[in-house]
């Protein structure tokens, strides 16, 4: 087996690649890292992505990071159905479309929130700072609102009437709100109904991918625990 993938299922973007992985059978040599222990730092890792971030594959002697990036190679790489990245030109615009968008909205938005209302005050041991906290919403909750009333307007996905690598990145963002106890879907039934047909299509892997975003959020209820060894 060459392909290896070093990921933390913490990671918004490692959930989805190791999503893609096993929803398309392709086999990989898993390298599970683990964030809250500073893995990312070590020398070993370092020389694979100097950046010190997760999700990365080792193709052979090919290494590549950046979770967008890994998803388009291996579609050209691996024998996967052309519904995830097309071949046809105007709809692989339309999965890019999103994938551009997503960089400065969907992803820094709930990624910030979550840090905010609930990783960081984990890590520090500190409480969050209430108006940080309801600027961060703020800003999450009108790109979620994009989401519901444009990116899935008149669509079933996010780039057309099939799944795309887009639908995974976006939906493992959105996932991530839950463990600071907010619920994406609520008042939003596009979106809701969206997520779950992700989850449908993914099946079981999408429910095992994300375990520790149950774990997390039916454990804390959105409050950050005192320390993040707890987690």
């Amino acid at each position: 087996m060459s392909l290896k993938v070093y990921y933390d299922l913490l990671s918004q973007p490692s959930r989805a690649v190791v999503l893609f992985l096993l929803a398309n059978d392709i086999p990989f040599e898993a390298r599970e890292m683990n964030l809250l222990h500073g893995e990312q730092f070590s020398e070993e890792f370092t020389k694979l992505n100097p950046i010190k971030k997760v999700p990365v594959i080792k193709d052979g002697d090919f290494t590549l990071t950046e979770s967008v990036g890994i998803l388009r190679y291996l579609c050209r790489e691996r024998n996967v159905p052309d519904h995830w990245y097309p071949a046809d030109s105007k709809k692989q615009a339309r999965v890019d479309e999103y994938l551009e968008w997503q960089h400065t909205n969907t992803r820094s938005s709930c990624a910030l929130y979550f840090l905010n209302k609930f990783m960081l005050p984990a890590i520090k041991g500190t409480q969050p700072n209430p108006e940080t906290v309801a600027r961060r919403e703020r800003k999450m909750v009108e790109t979620l609102n994009e989401v519901e009333e444009m990116w899935l307007k008149n669509k079933s996905y996010l780039a057309g009437d099939k799944i795309s690598i887009a639908d995974l990145l976006g939906a493992c963002e959105i996932e991530q709100t839950r463990m600071a106890g907010y619920n994406p879907c609520e008042g939003r039934p596009k979106l809701s109904a969206w997520l779950e047909r992700v989850r449908r299509d993914t099946l079981p892997h999408y429910d095992a991918v994300h375990a520790i975003v149950r774990k997390v959020t039916e454990k804390y209820g959105g409050v950050a625990p005192a320390s993040i060894s707890k987690l």
